[in-house]
């Protein structure tokens, strides 16, 4: 059997969809997080039969049959096309005359439509009462109350709707039109939308009882008035965003990861000596030793970290805070031509960029959503965090306060980028409009966050075990090799194969103040998955020498970095910001390719975001060597010839745009004269 989830955004689908199958797929206060189907079984002890097999798919939320942005246009062809067995319509208790317009077009379709009626735990808080018998008769199907969040009536839903598909045929749906009412133009389309919104009006006079009057000013409202406010939701949201990373990167983070660098740290020892016990070969016992578990290592230690930051950041999601900040940086985003719908996807964004990359299929605009596809990476995703968190430890361990800074310096960017992509692009020609739905503040699920928080840490292990497991072994390897297949040695390593593939890359870094072939290596090996930064970095400095200390040095100490980078604190941070504002790794180019559809897109994306990537991080080390140790830095003649260049690049282009605006001035002036 397949059952189809669906539902207004808000309205709970998702929570919906994790509590009936089990899964942990994201969830958040605002619309466009579910921007494609998910599928899994229906939990065992919720069905009739342990025998059956029942498949769940959560739809993307829409509140219309008649498709108006892509991922409604999903939720539509699969419901039309797809032939469900059965519909499962999680419907908003709290806001339930929006919500009935859509559960009404579900009827017509010929499908058995069962109604959830969600959140009635917040109706019945709310003064709210519901007459749910009278709701079934008037709708002709079964309603069955629930609270996803709470897993309240779960088993009484999954039965009605297995013994209602199990029939054949749907209801009979309530009559709305007239037999003779036709829809043939955009006017018979209103007129009907304009009934079945007066037969919703109708049923809900008649099922529901409120006893607080909406136009009350409540506490949530007065709270809105200081959160949301135009000029104090923004240091409040700092305020925020720095004692999440104070206590995720200063305090609870670091005493957790001291366990995990102990078991580390036993494992290398435990393995190293068993592999010299055994007699191994001495590079083997290296590759095994300082290759794989010093690199996989060196990532891993940060996991407490990033576990902590997600634990805390899914809290402030699940209370409804997120969707207050989505409201305060609206104006700003409007200045860039964009739709405050834009603000999604990156806030999708701060826990991994493809999926941020993939909500901006909510946008209906195809030049903005291509300009938020763009702008999203710029966000430090959870893969990011390892980098942030080791430099500013390293290099900046009194200032923790650097680290939520770099997401304000992220915003920034992105308004800057936004700003003059409006002038190239055109897109402040276009009309923006944002609508979002504040929800209720309320009191964030502990076990939610903590499972949403394990079911990271378990991305981020099997990431580990993968795909940075090979690079590190290939890093290694590169690095111990010359292209004679010759083993070398510390003497020799600036002969590695690495080094000799690295070093023109490193070149092009002089001007940013880390023109060797290991920071060079480490970046590239970046785009595969950013956490490989950090993971290459350990295996290049943890190799030869006296190189064997961990990257993951306690704050304050001499790292191995200072000693053998020769990286200078600016020199730290245009390290840091080169690897988190160049393009993301190979998966969000992918996901950006397939939401760009266009190749002169995708390729102008890539190419802004290493531009920005590159000028931000030079701009850092030659501004920051002057002003902190008042001298130039090295490459400063090259860094001016750069930014003349890129300078030109920009005038080049905005004045393209200005000339092509004035040329389609006069065409259309000339073909209104030839009319």
């Amino acid at each position: 059997m397949k059952i189809a989830l669906t539902g207004n955004p808000n309205s709970g689908k998702t929570t919906m969809f994790n509590a009936l199958t089990g899964k942990l797929e994201h969830v958040g206060n605002w619309a466009g997080v579910t921007v494609d189907k998910k599928v899994a079984k229906l939990k065992g002890h919720l069905k009739e039969k342990k025998s059956d097999e029942v498949m769940v798919v959560d739809l993307p939320g829409a509140y219309s049959m008649s498709p108006f942005t892509s991922e409604e246009n999903i939720t539509s062809d699969f419901v039309k096309g797809e032939n469900p067995d059965v519909i499962i319509n999680v419907v908003d208790a709290s806001n339930l005359n929006r919500s009935l317009f859509f559960t009404t077009q579900l009827l017509e379709l010929g499908i058995p439509v069962v109604v959830a009626l969600n959140k009635t735990d917040m109706v019945q808080r709310s003064g709210l009462t519901i007459d749910i018998p009278r709701l079934k008769n008037l709708l002709n199907c079964e309603v069955i109350a629930t609270s996803a969040l709470k897993e309240n009536g779960l088993k009484e839903l999954a039965s009605a709707a297995i013994r209602v598909g199990k029939r054949k045929g749907g209801q009979a749906a309530p009559k709305i039109l007239e037999d003779h009412f036709q829809i043939k133009s955009k006017e018979d389309a209103k007129k009907a939308d304009g009934l079945r919104f007066d037969f919703v009006n109708q049923i809900t006079k008649k099922v529901e009882v409120r006893r607080v009057k909406s136009n009350t000013v409540t506490v949530a409202d007065q709270v809105d008035r200081i959160i949301a406010h135009k000029w104090l939701g923004i240091p409040i949201f700092g305020l925020i965003l720095w004692a999440v990373f104070y206590i995720s990167q200063s305090w609870i983070g670091p005493l957790l990861a001291e366990y995990v660098e102990m078991g580390m740290e036993a494992l290398t020892n435990g393995v190293a000596g068993a592999l010299e016990g055994a007699g191994t070969n001495a590079f083997l016992t290296a590759l095994i030793v300082d290759g794989i578990i010093g690199g996989v290592g060196a990532v891993l230690g940060f996991l407490p970290l990033i576990m902590v930051l997600f634990f805390f950041l899914s809290l402030l999601e699940d209370c409804g805070y997120m969707a207050r900040v989505a409201v305060v940086m609206d104006r700003f985003f409007k200045l860039i031509g964009l739709s405050g719908k834009s603000i999604i996807p990156m806030v999708v964004g701060y826990g991994c960029a493809i999926p941020g990359v993939m909500a901006t299929r909510t946008i209906k605009s195809q030049r903005q959503k291509r300009m938020t596809a763009m702008l999203t990476p710029f966000v430090p995703c959870g893969a990011k965090v390892p980098i942030i968190a080791l430099f500013v430890a390293v290099f900046f361990p009194q200032s923790p306060w650097m680290a939520p800074v770099t997401y304000f310096v992220a915003i920034l960017l992105i308004i800057l980028v936004g700003l003059l992509a409006k002038r190239i692009t055109k897109a402040d020609t276009e009309v923006n409009y944002f609508m979002i739905e504040l929800p209720e503040y309320r009191l964030p699920s502990f076990k939610r966050a903590i499972l949403s928080m394990f079911d990271r840490a378990k991305g981020f292990i099997i990431k580990a075990g993968t795909i940075i497991l090979v690079c590190n072994a290939a890093v290694f390897i590169l690095q111990s090799f010359d292209f004679s297949f010759n083993l070398v040695g510390e003497e020799g390593v600036s002969s590695s194969m690495l080094a000799i593939i690295a070093q023109p890359v490193a070149f092009l870094f002089i001007p940013l103040g880390f023109g060797i072939w290991q920071f060079a290596a480490a970046s590239v090996t970046g785009f595969i998955a950013k956490e490989n930064v950090v993971a290459t970095l350990a295996v290049c400095f943890a190799l030869f020498g006296d190189n064997a200390e961990s990257l993951l040095n306690t704050p304050g100490s001499t790292n191995v970095l200072i000693a053998t980078g020769g990286l200078t604190a600016v020199s730290a941070l245009s390290y840091m910001y080169f690897n988190l504002f160049t393009p993301p790794c190979f998966a969000a180019i992918g996901a950006m390719n397939a939401e760009m559809d266009s190749k002169k897109w995708l390729w102008a994306a890539i190419g802004v975001q290493f531009g920005v990537g590159y000028v931000i991080a030079l701009l850092v080390n030659q501004i920051g060597t002057l002003i902190v140790y008042g001298e130039l830095a090295e490459g400063f003649v090259a860094s001016i010839i750069i930014l003349a260049a890129v300078v030109v690049l920009l005038i080049t282009l905005i004045k393209r745009h200005k000339d092509e605006g004035v040329a389609g001035i006069n065409r259309s002036r000339q073909q209104k004269e030839i009319a």
